[in-house]
């Protein structure tokens, strides 16, 4: 939904607070749940750990939406399947979340959320679909080798965004 990118983004940085650099996530050094590598893509060069450590809000917002939000077209999807999407896509990638909605709308899953999608989408009960898209992501999740590290957090995570996702939708 066109009005949601603020939202939506601040429920996701609330998820993924501050500087970590764990060496068992794939992610490797991350601040606001953006990787050095993704930051490194969108600044055009090279990145210290202190430029990483200073990464506010307002600076990681441009790159959400350019790279996340528009990715996934959450202008055009319904209040809380947008914010669910959209949480999966920072964690996952948006061509996985993409592929991820495209499975649960039952249209070809090729990750360009598309004419096609948006029709299926519109076709569903958001708060059905808010559901059915995070029990897809949480056994993605739990399928994944890190799962035994990361598990309790991840699965805490999509809990509450479930449940965030389908406040928006009654909103």
């Amino acid at each position: 939904m066109k009005a949601n990118f603020d939202a939506a983004l601040r429920a996701v940085l609330r998820h993924e607070g501050g500087f970590v650099n764990n060496p068992s996530d794939p992610g490797g050094m991350t601040n606001l749940g953006c990787t050095k590598a993704t930051w490194e893509a969108w600044v055009g060069h090279p990145v210290t750990a202190a430029t990483m450590r200073a990464l506010t809000p307002a600076d990681v917002a441009p790159l959400y939406r350019a790279k996340y939000w528009d990715a996934i077209r959450g202008d055009e999807l319904p209040a809380g399947v947008d914010y669910v999407v959209f949480d999966c896509a920072i964690n996952s990638g948006p061509v996985k979340a993409a592929r991820m909605l495209q499975e649960v709308v039952g249209v070809t899953a090729d990750g360009n959320i598309g004419p096609a999608t948006l029709r299926a989408v519109a076709a569903r009960d958001p708060a059905v679909l808010v559901n059915r898209f995070n029990d897809s992501r949480l056994a993605f999740l739990q399928r994944l080798p890190t799962w035994r590290t990361f598990g309790n957090g991840w699965g805490r995570r999509v809990a509450e965004v479930n449940d965030a996702g389908r406040r928006m939708v009654a909103a």
